[in-house]
């Protein structure tokens, strides 16, 4: 029985996959880095204990956003970075989903459906704060997109948490009169307006030339248009000390984790994974090694595309400045400063998990030995 990772399944079949499907330059950049992340391709550090003598190696991380052992940091360092935002007010998370007729076309232009996305759901979002008999101000927004369902298919959409309430022009703090932010079939139908609107206007300016077919573009949006698209509004949340790490929840998380792989033994893998349909019942599956690469491919992101954003009054240019006025007019106190940095302290070495009294010291520093064996070189990243 082999290691149930997927690391080790990229490692085992991607060779054998890529024989048969072709991999884009940037998917084959993605599998490069999950192979070999904490592997001697990537260099590192070899260590001495002094106390026991032990001598492990300690090897480099890809930080891939892909990578299932990289994102648990880096969710960290995130989280500490949003908690000076959190207002003292309810929070709500409202999720935008694509139909699935929109597939094929994410799969030949995802930048531009991404975009999209993001820009109509902040479009809607924004569109009902400012209505009087509503907010009568500017929302904030922070939207994160996820591309997966639970069995790893292709499911577009995009969590968004939004503070409840808007900032007025008069500066004042408009708050939320329900704990739902905003009616979800009003919202639905703003946004599937609005997406269909956007897609037209991207095909008139060429955004979608890979899409060659004008009859098959005006048969798909007269079915969008026709289909009940799905915005979903979960109950607000009330309590601020939770709301960042909630957010975390969302913002670093990835198509697969290891711990949903529960055996890879042959070309066969099982996928544990949640039945939303029936009552959220914990299953498992038997994929093949090759379907789950595939579905895994699907859920790589474009080269530099940034998957969670902030809007309103939470844009990164003007968040500072604008939560300052609320605060002044919520009478709320400004959030606690962080801690002063402490005077640089040698490092001491890492605690060694031999003896549990040494520490562990670099004695040397790994260079990285490129491909491991038996492994295939990807095409040049554009």
């Amino acid at each position: 029985m082999a290691e149930a990772s997927l690391q080790a399944i990229i490692h085992a079949c991607l060779a054998d996959y890529a024989a048969d499907h072709p991999l884009s330059p940037r998917q084959w950049q993605v599998c490069h880095h999950l192979r070999d992340c904490r592997t001697a391709a990537l260099g590192g550090f070899a260590l001495e204990c002094d106390g026991c003598g032990d001598r492990p190696l300690l090897y480099h991380a890809c930080r891939d956003r892909h990578c299932p052992r990289c994102q648990r940091r880096a969710s960290a360092a995130w989280c500490d970075r949003r908690r000076a935002a959190v207002l003292p007010v309810t929070y709500h998370h409202l999720v935008f989903t694509l139909p699935a007729s929109l597939n094929g076309w994410v799969e030949i232009h995802p930048e531009v459906i991404y975009g999209l996305l993001f820009e109509t759901a902040w479009a809607t979002l924004s569109t009902f704060g400012a209505d009087p008999k509503r907010l009568d101000g500017q929302p904030g927004m922070t939207a994160m997109l996820h591309t997966w369902g639970q069995t790893l298919v292709r499911h577009v959409h995009l969590h968004c948490l939004v503070p409840g309430g808007a900032l007025g022009s008069d500066g004042a703090w408009h708050p939320a009169k329900s704990t739902y932010l905003f009616p979800v079939r009003a919202l639905s139908r703003h946004f599937r307006g609005g997406f269909v609107g956007r897609l037209r206007r991207a095909r008139e300016d060429g955004k979608l030339s890979r899409i060659r077919d004008d009859a098959q573009v005006d048969r798909i949006l007269e079915t969008l248009m026709a289909t009940d698209w799905v915005v979903y509004s979960k109950p607000c949340l009330a309590r601020t000390d939770t709301v960042v790490d909630y957010l975390g929840r969302y913002s670093h998380r990835i198509a697969l984790s290891d711990r949903r792989l529960l055996d890879f033994e042959g070309a066969s893998v099982q996928l544990s994974y949640k039945d939303y349909r029936d009552g959220d019942r914990r299953k498992v599956m038997t994929l093949t090694a090759e379907e789950l690469i595939r579905r895994f491919l699907l859920h790589v992101l474009p080269k530099g595309f940034m998957r969670v954003r902030h809007f309103g009054f939470l844009a990164n240019r003007c968040r500072a400045r604008r939560l300052a006025e609320i605060r002044t007019a919520l009478s709320a106190p400004p959030p606690e400063a962080s801690a002063p940095e402490t005077q640089t302290v040698p490092f001491d070495g890492y605690p060694c998990p031999k003896c549990r009294t040494g520490k562990l010291h670099v004695r040397a520093h790994l260079a990285p030995t490129g491909r491991p064996e038996g492994g295939r070189t990807p095409p040049r990243t554009l």
